[in-house]
């Protein structure tokens, strides 16, 4: 794929770029990726949008099961690890190879955030499952953290909730049904993730004006390009 500006980063243009948003459920990141999608677009660059647990159909099948099925910790994360190397191996990787720019809701990072500081499991698996998922590929190249009090976010996903009254509660998933102090430790698991990215690691705060987190994102994407 050329580069827009036909200059001497068209080699380093040929690759897409994977980039990743993260944050608690009701954090608003969602919000974002049609923003970046539509971004990329003006800028002469095409784009998928895709997301963790899922984006391949064998990882989508095994999403329904995390989410909904009653399993304890350690089952949880190696299903989501199962999960993500197919993703990598059918969606992300070939996509990359194909000059597309990959915009992921979720990537490993939520691991370490829900599976990690959310569940109490120990930091040397989590980190050992990492390099053997990406064995053969490579991670993303920038990671947005949405950052939101897990007492704000809950009041989001009531919110949400309330829009949707065709949707019975029973049907939440796992997640949607955990406490506030869960989410908060959720939290704190983003924050430590930002840390382990470097410089790869964007940190947003979700209570700012839509306008200024879009200025921010606009700004990060832009160095990448």
């Amino acid at each position: 794929m050329m580069h827009p500006d036909g200059s001497a980063g068209a080699d380093r243009a040929r690759r897409g770029r994977f980039l990743v948003l993260e944050g608690i459920d009701g954090a608003g990141k969602s919000t974002h990726l049609a923003f970046i999608q539509a971004l990329l677009a003006q800028k002469g660059y095409s784009a998928i949008l895709t997301r963790e647990p899922g984006g391949s159909p064998f990882a989508e099948e095994i999403r329904t099961l995390v989410l909904h099925q009653d399993i304890d910790a350690l089952s949880e994360l190696l299903s989501v690890f199962a999960a993500r190397r197919d993703h990598l191996l059918k969606t992300v990787w070939p996509a990359l190879e194909r000059g597309h720019w990959v915009i992921s809701d979720r990537y490993v990072d939520s691991s370490w955030a829900y599976q990690g500081a959310g569940r109490g499991l120990a930091a040397e698996t989590i980190s050992t499952l990492e390099r053997w998922v990406e064995e053969g590929g490579s991670g993303p190249d920038c990671v947005f953290f949405f950052d939101l009090p897990a007492q704000i976010a809950q009041a989001r996903r009531s919110e949400r909730a309330l829009k949707n009254v065709d949707t019975p509660a029973k049907n939440e998933d796992r997640f949607e049904r955990e406490g506030e102090a869960f989410f908060e430790r959720v939290r704190e698991g983003y924050r430590q993730a930002f840390d382990r990215r470097g410089e790869k690691g964007v940190w947003i705060d979700s209570q700012s004006p839509i306008q200024l987190i879009q200025k921010e994102l606009e700004e990060s994407i832009v160095s990448l390009c």
